[in-house]
């Protein structure tokens, strides 16, 4: 799970300045396909001449994020596999008991097709699809901070997940039950990457600049970015440690953000397809790098996330635990 971001006016007066520049995007050609499939497609470009990223970008996808072990030894599903695992998932989603949610099932927004290659999982390295083990010290930590939650579930607000709380869902980001959205906003120093998720928004410099210093700590981490042919590559690290290194999930992390040295890479592949792809690197928590591989799609427009004003969960929580408390004092 992640932490808080506050927006600053520095960071709207950015975003208002990238709006402002896409007014002069240069018209780009239609694709064919995902990359490789036509060697003459080439992305859009800005005005300024740098592949055009822009946009709403849609990142669900029914392809899980581990290569479930029916498809071990598998790097895609054939024609037929693909069929019957797809109608099985789309069971499971509309059945509470088989995939139990808060939330009322025609509201979430999971991905229902695979990627466009029915690849058998996101994690493309390592070879078998899978997330790595942890570190024995980073399982000892794991423990630890198990008995203590269990312990305390519930002392106050921050006993609470991140998320619970409505401060971020961090990154990156997954496919997940909604807010499965990226906006990109471009500047020819800055690259602005928004989520629909918490409305978190990162301003990654594109001027060269270094990192801050290593005692400089923040929720999404210090980002840099630099272009590698059309690839927008980011680089962040300098994560608090009130982050995870890696969180599938809300019920789920592993680590802790100040070991983590995290590479997103972003490639234009086609006129409705941007390819995103992450590399998750702590060597305190994983026995060794993992990547993945998401095509987005073209989507359509964000929308507000109104997290903190609906967050009626969070307040039942504690009052819960205040009301058995008292109970247990009669």
């Amino acid at each position: 799970m992640s932490g808080d971001k506050v927006v600053s006016a520095v960071c709207v007066a950015v975003v208002a300045g990238a709006v402002a520049l896409s007014a002069g995007v240069a018209a780009g050609q239609s694709a064919s396909g995902p990359r490789g499939e036509d060697a003459r497609w080439s992305p859009p470009r800005t005005a300024w001449g740098a592949p055009d990223l822009q946009g709403v970008w849609d990142y669900r996808t029914m392809t899980p994020l581990q290569r479930p072990r029916e498809f071990t030894g598998k790097t895609v599903m054939s024609p037929e596999e693909a069929v019957a695992y797809t109608a099985r998932r789309l069971e499971e989603q509309a059945d509470y008991d088989a995939s139990p949610s808060v939330h009322a099932k025609w509201w979430l927004d999971y991905g229902t097709e695979l990627t466009d290659d029915k690849r058998t999982s996101l994690i493309v390295d390592p070879p078998d699809g899978r997330i790595p083990a942890l570190t024995d010290s980073a399982k000892q930590r794991s423990a630890a901070r198990g008995a203590y939650r269990r312990a305390h579930p519930a002392d106050g607000a921050d006993s609470r997940g991140l998320s619970e709380r409505c401060l971020t869902f961090g990154t990156p980001r997954l496919p997940g039950g909604y807010n499965n959205n990226y906006q990109i906003l471009q500047t020819p120093d800055h690259v602005v990457i928004l989520s629909e998720m918490v409305h978190d928004a990162r301003i990654v410099p594109l001027d060269g600049r270094p990192y801050l210093p290593e005692g400089v700590r923040q929720w999404m981490g210090n980002s840099v970015g630099y272009w590698e042919g059309d690839t927008l590559v980011v680089e962040s690290k300098n994560f608090t440690d009130k982050t995870s290194s890696f969180s599938p999930s809300v019920t789920m992390a592993a680590g802790n953000g100040t070991t983590l040295h995290l590479t997103e890479r972003f490639t234009r592949v086609a006129g409705d397809t941007l390819l995103y792809e992450f590399t998750i690197n702590d060597q305190q928590t994983f026995t060794r790098p993992f990547s993945a591989a998401i095509p987005m799609k073209r989507g359509d427009a964000l929308f507000e996330y109104a997290c903190h004003e609906g967050n009626y969960g969070l307040l039942n929580i504690l009052s819960g635990a205040r009301q058995k408390e008292r109970e247990l004092q009669n």
